[in-house]
């Protein structure tokens, strides 16, 4: 059975605010040459813009701009080079489009350069963990989203290991939001992600899928990154850019277990996966 509808949640990103009464898709922009589904397609700050545009004009209510891949096993990025990807791309797609740009980093000078150049929304793997980022998120006025990830992108699949994994990913979240409430931002500025295959295996992220419900209970605004993800690959043995049907299934499903924001690749097919789920779930 679907969850209840939320209570109407509202995200403020700087100086936009974002009605998450239905679920709305993040597109994901990876502008790298070693991301896992799409690395080095738009990598090109032409390429990056158009795909941004694009998604856009697909649907896509955030624009989720990455500079460093945090797939297993992926090297890390320099700072300056994670700015010379991702900065031009935040200001032509904050001049050309009217979603939320994002930007997918835990870098306080990323934050900062990024939410200068136009981004509302901070999207951070680490949750503010790394030094500077949680002052920095704090001064940028951008909503930010704490995802849970077990371990570092290069290890994190290696052999990841919980007692409760649902009791784990949500007490993680509640000691972020915690640090964010006392460092000074209010609770508009928050959404949590459990952080589905960073640091999880298949039981670990079904599991996690099943008891959604019980994160979304906790009252903030909910984001799961689940498309084109390597569960897909083990459970339909298909390529990434083969999983559209999988990722559009797992987007209607966290919608319907209270997701307020689904991160996606293919977001004119998960646009329309959410009209569907938000009907069944308001019984209209």
């Amino acid at each position: 059975m679907p969850s209840a509808p939320p209570p109407a949640l509202r995200l403020r990103c700087a100086d936009k605010t974002l009605d998450l009464s239905r679920p709305v898709v993040m597109g994901v922009l990876n502008v790298t040459p070693d991301s896992f589904s799409d690395g080095g397609r738009f990598f090109s700050l032409q390429a990056g813009v158009e795909q941004g545009v694009r998604m856009a004009g697909e649907g896509a209510a955030i624009i989720d701009v990455g500079g460093e891949s945090t797939r297993p096993g992926a090297d890390p990025v320099s700072v300056a080079e994670e700015l010379r990807r991702v900065i031009p791309v935040v200001e032509r797609l904050r001049a050309a489009t009217a979603a939320v740009i994002s930007v997918d980093t835990s870098k306080p000078e990323v934050m900062r350069a990024a939410s200068a150049a136009g981004a509302g929304l901070i999207n951070d793997v680490r949750a503010l963990r790394e030094p500077g980022a949680l002052e920095a998120a704090l001064e940028s006025g951008c909503a930010v989203s704490l995802m849970h990830m077990q371990g570092e992108p290069r290890t994190m699949q290696v052999a990841p290991v919980y007692a409760d994994v649902v009791r784990e990913v949500r007490e993680f979240l509640r000691d972020r939001v915690a640090a964010c409430r006392a460092a000074g931002f209010t609770e508009e500025r928050l959404a949590i992600d459990p952080g589905f295959g960073f640091g999880k295996n298949m039981a670990h992220n079904l599991t996690l899928l099943r008891h959604l419900g019980e994160l979304v209970s906790d009252g903030l605004p909910v984001l799961v990154g689940l498309s084109r993800k390597s569960m897909l690959g083990k459970l339909t043995d298909r390529a990434p850019e083969e999983r559209v049907y999988g990722s559009v299934a797992l987007a209607a499903i966290a919608a319907l277990k209270g997701a307020c924001i689904v991160r996606a690749h293919d977001v004119g097919a998960t646009c329309d996966a959410l009209k569907v789920a938000a009907a069944v779930r308001e019984g209209s």
